[in-house]
């Protein structure tokens, strides 16, 4: 195996100490996942079986995350290490560096699409279209399975369970979103795009990085198309600034509302979860856009 010299220097110190405080022996499967919406759904199909430690802490962005020590010897240590690859490049550096079991990305099974303004680039969102995040929930059942195939039926039950939840919000979005007096949404980054599957229009501020700066050419084709399209509301996040959402929603007079794009829980949503947080998204969309 190769390991970072930080994380050497670790593995010496607990042996030199004669004790294994990273070691777990309670025979749960040990799962790291890069963010919010893997861990969640490691923990869905997994339950009680498995130990899932989420590689960005709550309140960080997932895109520009530095691992610490502690995460790093996640990855080595998990049995199963699911991630995206090209979303985390830190994650993606120590995931072929140090994992030494079972590893997923989950692009494949998520059918990633290129972004709508940027064909030559994928876009890493994949769980804003329920049907993408279930076929990544089968794939995460599979090594799951592989990993501890004595618990083979609860994992596939669990993953069926999920399943049956993402089709039903699927159908909730398709009938929210079917008959709105606007199809378009101004939002802070381009997370949104695969929205596009139920007649949503994502226009960015920012394009793919929340932290970026909007040029004065960009703000005004939005002004623009605001006052165009009658659009209501600017929806900024809840991980980043909402300095740029709200400027030019207070510049038009209109809305500055919240559209999570679940990279991440925060303080403000510790107590919610990926499927509370879509249909609060949902009922944001449909507000904002006038359907009925």
């Amino acid at each position: 195996m190769r390991i970072v010299p930080a994380l050497l220097a670790l593995s010496l110190v607990a042996a030199t100490s004669g004790c294994t405080p990273l070691a777990k022996d309670d025979g749960r499967v040990r799962v790291a996942a890069g963010f919010y919406p893997l861990a969640y759904v490691a923990e869905r199909i997994g339950g009680d079986l498995v130990d899932v430690t989420n590689l960005t802490q709550p309140g960080a962005e997932p895109h520009d995350l530095e691992l610490t020590i502690k995460e790093t010897v996640s990855i080595a240590e998990a049995d199963v290490v699911v991630y995206e690859k090209g979303f985390q490049p830190a994650v993606d550096s120590s995931v072929e560096q140090n994992a030494e079991h079972r590893v997923l990305d989950v692009s494949g099974a998520a059918r990633l699409a290129p972004f709508a303004d940027d064909p030559q680039t994928m876009d890493p969102h994949f769980w804003q279209d329920p049907a993408r995040f279930a076929d990544v929930t089968d794939a995460v059942a599979d090594q799951l399975v592989a990993a501890d195939p004595a618990h083979t039926k609860i994992y596939r039950a669990n993953a069926a369970a999920f399943r049956s939840d993402l089709d039903r919000l699927a159908t909730d979005y398709a009938t929210g979103l079917a008959h709105c007096a606007r199809h378009t949404v101004v939002v802070t980054h381009d997370a949104f795009g695969y929205l596009g599957r139920f007649g949503i229009d994502v226009q960015p501020i920012l394009g793919l990085s929340p932290e970026a700066e909007p040029t004065p050419a960009d703000l005004s084709r939005l002004q623009d198309l605001i006052r165009s399209d009658g659009i209501t509301t600017v929806f900024s996040e809840r991980l980043v600034s909402t300095k740029s959402a709200d400027t030019l929603a207070h510049d038009l007079g209109i809305a500055s509302e919240v559209l999570d794009p679940i990279e991440g829980l925060s303080d403000a949503t510790s107590g919610q979860d990926y499927l509370s947080l879509m249909r609060e998204n949902l009922t944001s969309l449909e507000q904002a856009n006038g359907c009925r």
